[in-house]
C-alpha cells in the first residue's frame, strides 16, 4: 500500500489544492497532478477549493500592491535625495553635468509591463560623443558611486566599422576594460543606405548602462533638482 499517495488522495478528495498537499507531504505538483487528475471530488471540497484559491489571490494582491508601494517609496526617497544634493551645491559641476547631461540624453522613462511600473529601472545613456560618453561615466564614479564592475557597455555599430578598433577607442573614452563591454550591436538601416556620409560615425555609437534602480531614481531627482534650480536663476533675468 501507497500510504504517502493514500495520505495526498484524502487531502484531494477533502478539497485540499495541490500546492497545500505539496506543503504537506513534500510531493511535486507534477505527481500529484498525474495521480488525481481524474478524481471528481464532492461539492463540499470543490466550495473548499474555490475559497482557498479566491484568499490566496487576495492575499497574493495584497502582497503585490505592498510591494509595489514600498518600491515607490524607495524611489521617491532616492529622488528627494537627488534634489536635496542639487540645492545643496557648491560649485561641484560635474554634479551638475551629469544630470544635465542624462536629462537630455539619457533613457528616462519609466518601464511599464501590462499596466504597471516595472520594480527594476537601468541607467541608459547613449552617444557618440566620445567626450560627452567620459564625462558621464565619470559622474557615475564620482557623483553616484558606482564601481566599474558594474557598469555595462554595448557599442552599436555599422557593418563598415571595423569592430576591434571601435572596442579599443571606447576604452581609450571610458577608461574601462573589455569585460565591461557587452555584445556588440550590429546597426542596419535600410532607410539611410547610400544616405549617409560613410564615416559620419567611425566609431558607432556607445550605450552606457547601469542596472540599478535606486540609482536611476537618484539621478532623476538630480534632474529634477537641476530643474529647479535652472529655472530659479534664470526667470528673474528674463523678467527683470
Amino acid at each position: 500500500m501507497n500510504t504517502v499517495r493514500d495520505s495526498a488522495f484524502r487531502l484531494r478528495v477533502a478539497g485540499h489544492s495541490y500546492n497545500e498537499i505539496k506543503k504537506a507531504l513534500k510531493i511535486p505538483k507534477s505527481t500529484l497532478s498525474g495521480w488525481f487528475k481524474h478524481v471528481v471530488l464532492s461539492d463540499n471540497a470543490k466550495v473548499r477549493l474555490a475559497l482557498r484559491t479566491r484568499l490566496g489571490s487576495a492575499v497574493l494582491i495584497k502582497r503585490n500592491k505592498m510591494q509595489t508601494h514600498r518600491a515607490q517609496q524607495r524611489a521617491r526617497a532616492a529622488q528627494l535625495e537627488g534634489m536635496s544634493r542639487v540645492h545643496q551645491f557648491q560649485g561641484h559641476e560635474l554634479l551638475l553635468l551629469g544630470a544635465a547631461l542624462y536629462w537630455a540624453e539619457g533613457y528616462k522613462r519609466l518601464m511599464i509591463r501590462d499596466g504597471k511600473e516595472r520594480m527594476g529601472h537601468v541607467i541608459s545613456f547613449l552617444n557618440a560623443d566620445s567626450q560627452m560618453i567620459s564625462v558621464f561615466v565619470n559622474f557615475l564614479y564620482q557623483c553616484l558611486d558606482v564601481p566599474p564592475e558594474k557598469i555595462r557597455l554595448t557599442m552599436r555599430l555599422y557593418p563598415h566599422i571595423n569592430e576591434s578598433e571601435a572596442r579599443r577607442y571606447w576604452m581609450r573614452a571610458t577608461g574601462l576594460p573589455s569585460i565591461c563591454f557587452q555584445r556588440t550591436t550590429m546597426m542596419v538601416s535600410s532607410a539611410s543606405k547610400g544616405k549617409r556620409p560613410f564615416n559620419r560615425l567611425p566609431f558607432g555609437t556607445l550605450q552606457v548602462a547601469v542596472n540599478d534602480t535606486r540609482k536611476f531614481h537618484n539621478l532623476l531627482g538630480l534632474i529634477e533638482g537641476v530643474k529647479e534650480r535652472a529655472l530659479h536663476v534664470t526667470v528673474p533675468s528674463l523678467l527683470g
